[in-house]
């Protein structure tokens, strides 16, 4: 049954993140305008998502684990190509493409710089979302900013939620275990 339900997550969340940043692309086209996104935010999970791709390739993982991030990649170059449409820079681009691309390759150059990056990738997820926060504070306007495409987001991340849960509650067993296990040794 868990098994079962595991599984239907999964393909719940491959489903909802075919189609993650597609409200926010239209929104951006509707309004011809991407007033109230975050440059910095988009390259922070641009390349939060770049890196843990790679990282799955480079080690051989399973598509079925990391298929939704080359779907989410392409999202977001294109909203990437939006902005810069939209903001009339979009020569300027090319530049960001060109490292995103290069990244691919310099984070395999050796085993110690792919293993550091994705340490580094729930850092720079989460400073993704400062950017974009900050960004919102700052101008007091969300714009073009869609709650849709967030709300998506906030689904695929409820999934994985379970899952510090449990983390949570193994250590605790786990420090309790230790902890009575000390107590039992000096009773002896």
């Amino acid at each position: 049954m868990e098994a079962a339900l595991l599984g239907l997550c999964n393909w719940s969340t491959l489903g909802v993140c075919a189609a993650l940043k597609l409200p926010q692309i239209s929104a951006v086209l509707a309004a011809r305008s991407a007033r109230g996104l975050s440059l910095p935010s988009l390259l922070l999970e641009l390349a939060g998502f770049l890196v843990f791709l790679r990282y799955q390739c480079y080690y051989g993982y399973p598509p079925l684990t990391y298929l939704e991030y080359p779907i989410l990649i392409a999202q977001d170059v294109i909203l990437l190509l939006c902005i810069f449409h939209f903001n009339g820079n979009v020569k300027q681009a090319t530049s960001y493409i060109a490292v995103l691309v290069s990244s691919w390759f310099v984070l395999a150059l050796q085993k110690w710089i792919i293993d550091l990056a994705m340490n580094l990738c729930t850092f720079i997820s989460a400073a993704s979302k400062f950017a974009q926060l900050q960004c919102l504070w700052k101008t007091r306007d969300s714009g073009t900013v869609s709650a849709l495409t967030w709300s998506l987001s906030s689904y695929t991340c409820a999934i994985l939620t379970r899952f510090v849960i449990m983390l949570a509650l193994n250590i605790w067993v786990t420090v309790t275990v230790l902890r009575y296990r000390k107590t039992a040794i000096k009773a002896e």
